[in-house]
């Protein structure tokens, strides 16, 4: 029988709490689920709620089958918020709303990794913020990463706006912008402008075209996860990594002292001692009194 858990007046059940899900740390489906529940609840869900989820699903680990879902999945319980999209050809579609602890650990026993847009569904296509995802081309890596993220915060803040970082999880880095609602369209061509004024200010470092053929030894600044159709990884997500590595917010001074290709590289175990000296380094994001215009 599979085993219930009661959150916030919801059962939920939960399965195969023993299974292995990374290898290479032997961390089981019930300590990831311990990670969501008592050490990532609190932060996450305030970049979650009032967006459509996207889920990365690999429920037999990294390793096996990965899959990337929109709509709620079959047995989708009736309490889990859902909100259209846009953005579909399909109209009567609808994403799944993660905003309260229940829901969290309801998509957490399916495994998966989380994505949200840049905006809220309040105001589908009118973004919130802006990201730049730094994504490294080997030999480069987020030391790299971090030299561009340096340069592009100080053009930002010419422009009236502050910057946050967080790792992606992976190999790269993000950075966040809290926005005035803009249209997504206006983001994006901003975002683009801003990655080709990092190309031409850093042009042994930084790239604006995905172009594999230019991208060994280069970051590309991946400005289009602001059209209003893409979405990101947020912070706090576990990803589909060998290792349960998260896409962890970071400090300013981490960033300018990043000298080795690991320095950044944080694991669900890390993240309670992070949050505790910390706190949430992305909490302007979501305070209104923090959001800026975009220029002109």
């Amino acid at each position: 029988m599979t085993p219930m858990t009661e959150v916030e007046g919801r059962r939920i059940p939960l399965s195969n709490l023993d299974k292995v899900l990374y290898p290479a740390t032997g961390t089981t489906k019930g300590e990831v689920l311990h990670y969501y529940a008592a050490t990532a609840g609190d932060v996450i869900l305030p970049h979650l709620r009032d967006r459509p989820v996207s889920f990365l699903r690999y429920p037999d680990g990294p390793g096996g089958q990965l899959f990337f879902t929109k709509n709620p999945p079959p047995g989708t319980p009736a309490w889990v918020a859902t909100a259209p999209v846009p953005h579909s050809e399909d109209r009567s579609a609808r994403q799944p709303v993660v905003g309260d602890l229940a829901s969290l650990m309801w998509a957490a026993n399916l495994v998966v990794e989380f994505h949200t847009p840049q905006w809220r569904t309040g105001a589908p296509g009118l973004a919130d913020r802006l990201v730049l995802d730094l994504d490294p081309g080997a030999p480069a890596t987020v030391v790299e990463c971090c030299a561009v993220a340096l340069w592009l915060r100080e053009r930002l803040a010419a422009d009236g706006l502050t910057a946050y970082g967080k790792t992606s999880g992976s190999k790269g880095l993000h950075l966040l912008v809290p926005l005035e609602p803009t249209p997504s369209e206006a983001a994006s061509a901003y975002a683009k402008r801003l990655a080709q004024e990092a190309e031409a200010a850093l042009p042994e470092l930084a790239l604006h075209r995905m172009k594999r053929a230019l991208r060994p030894g280069k970051v590309f600044v991946d400005f289009s996860q602001n059209a209003a159709s893409k979405t990101t990884a947020a912070p706090y997500t576990l990803r589909a990594r060998p290792e349960p590595t998260v896409s962890a917010p970071v400090t300013w001074d981490e960033i300018a002292g990043c000298r080795e290709p690991g320095a950044l590289v944080f694991r669900a175990g890390d993240m309670a001692g992070r949050l505790e000296r910390y706190g949430d380094p992305l909490a302007p994001l979501n305070d209104p009194e923090q959001t800026r215009p975009l220029p002109g």
